[in-house]
């Protein structure tokens, strides 16, 4: 699509009329809305809805819209945010010793799969750094240890900041990122080694083959203070059998830990996750 758009995701209270107060302040705007999904969370009592239309000829210059639609809004005790497509996020991706989301990402991002820059890599380890001089990205290496952690997480707050980063995506950083950070910097994707809540911790492939499971499972979910309790994004399985070893899970798990990463961001990039408590909607 060549043409800038607006997206508004929003969650308030269940009422009726909301669909069409929304939509008529596009309308009354000039505007032509594109996309529209809802969803009405009834035990939650709640409305939800991602509205997506043309700047093309709508009434509003962009800094006015967000004051314009408050208005609208606070009477109907409304969440809510508004992104523009050609606003092109920022991602450091963090990673330590395992390689295969971190090309995945970068893989996509170069092929033009999810649209987005990727200014920086973080790595515990300094292994990666070649493959940063390769892709042309910049690399910093932030050895943490439980001695320096608070020191080490105020330099990765500087750099996110420096970088002006927009999203982190952890593609597998073996580290666990404090609820301090996550406080001043809440938007963390995390990629997790299982259909969680199972197998949570290490070694969760050979956990798995001596429990002889059927299926294995990846897991793209927000970072919350709860270690991996945070609101999921996206899930899949693979069906695995008695003939796979350790090796063969693996395998398989890495497949699954790409995709279901690359759709979390992909979903997260076009605004289409709305977090409500510690669940999410993701809008098609």
């Amino acid at each position: 699509m060549t043409n800038p758009t607006a997206t508004l995701l929003i969650s308030c209270p269940d009422q009726r009329g909301l669909v069409a107060k929304i939509a008529n302040f596009i309308y009354s705007n000039g505007g032509n809305i594109i996309h529209a999904d809802q969803h009405t969370d009834f035990a939650a009592g709640l409305f939800l809805t991602r509205i997506e239309w043309q700047l093309d000829g709508f009434n509003l210059p962009r800094e006015f819209i967000a004051p314009a639609f408050n208005a609208i809004a606070q009477p109907l005790d409304a969440k809510w945010e508004i992104r523009f497509s050609d606003t092109i996020p920022r991602i450091a991706i963090w990673v330590s010793r395992q390689d295969h989301c971190l090309f995945d990402l970068i893989w996509r991002q170069r092929a033009k799969e999810f649209v987005a820059e990727i200014p920086l890599i973080i790595s515990n380890h300094s292994n990666f750094k070649v493959v940063a001089e390769q892709f042309n990205i910049d690399f910093q290496h932030v050895s943490i240890t439980k001695d320096n952690k608070s020191e080490q997480e105020a330099q990765q707050l500087e750099l996110l900041r420096q970088y002006k980063i927009d999203l982190v995506v952890l593609a597998k950083y073996m580290q666990i990122v404090s609820a301090d950070f996550i406080n001043k910097f809440p938007q963390i994707i995390n990629i997790h080694h299982s259909f969680l809540p199972a197998f949570i911790g290490a070694n969760p492939y050979h956990r798995a083959f001596e429990r002889g499971v059927k299926i294995i499972g990846a897991t793209a979910h927000y970072a919350t203070a709860d270690l991996d309790a945070g609101p999921i994004i996206e899930q899949d399985v693979v069906r695995v059998s008695h003939r796979d070893e350790v090796d063969d899970l693996v395998r398989k798990g890495k497949d699954l830990e790409r995709v279901v990463l690359a759709r979390a961001v992909r979903s997260h990039l076009q605004n289409r996750v709305l977090v409500y408590g510690n669940r999410t909607v993701v809008f098609e």
